[in-house]
């Protein structure tokens, strides 16, 4: 059964965009302080509800695909180990990273740790799109 995967597509998009507008310096440098903090909290965002869907479609794919056993109950890295196993995404130990990337979005009213998110959603942004295009690949 394949998954649907517009809501991913769509989150995907979405947060590629918003790095790429904060990423355009006279954009940023024509904003007030207050935007430009709302573009990078809006990035932010984008970032934790992007990597929420990339896990919950590795588990889904999984479930589907291998076996519903599979990913029930596995830790987060046994759900990424499992993922690399079956050529979803290449990196376990990069895919950690991004979930404890992920984790901190709770703290990031402390702008150093804002700035350390923001940084990881760039990071994030190419291996989500490499997921979705894997999920796209063998979405049958």
């Amino acid at each position: 059964m394949p998954l649907e995967l517009d809501s991913l597509r769509k989150a995907v998009a979405a947060l590629d965009d918003v790095l790429k507008k904060c990423d355009d310096e006279a954009f940023m440098q024509s904003l007030d302080s207050v935007a430009q903090n709302a573009m990078r909290s809006g990035a932010i965002q984008h970032f934790e509800f992007t990597y929420e869907l990339c896990w919950k479609f590795m588990k889904r794919w999984l479930q589907n695909n291998v076996s519903p056993e599979t990913a029930e109950g596995s830790t987060r890295r046994h759900l990424f180990r499992y993922a690399a196993e079956k050529g979803l995404i290449d990196d376990v130990d990069r895919w950690m990273r991004h979930h404890d990337a992920r984790n901190l979005t709770s703290h990031t009213y402390n702008p150093e740790t804002a700035q350390q998110v923001f940084e990881a959603a760039h990071d994030f942004i190419g291996d989500a799109k490499s997921l979705l295009a894997a999920l796209e690949a063998r979405n049958d």
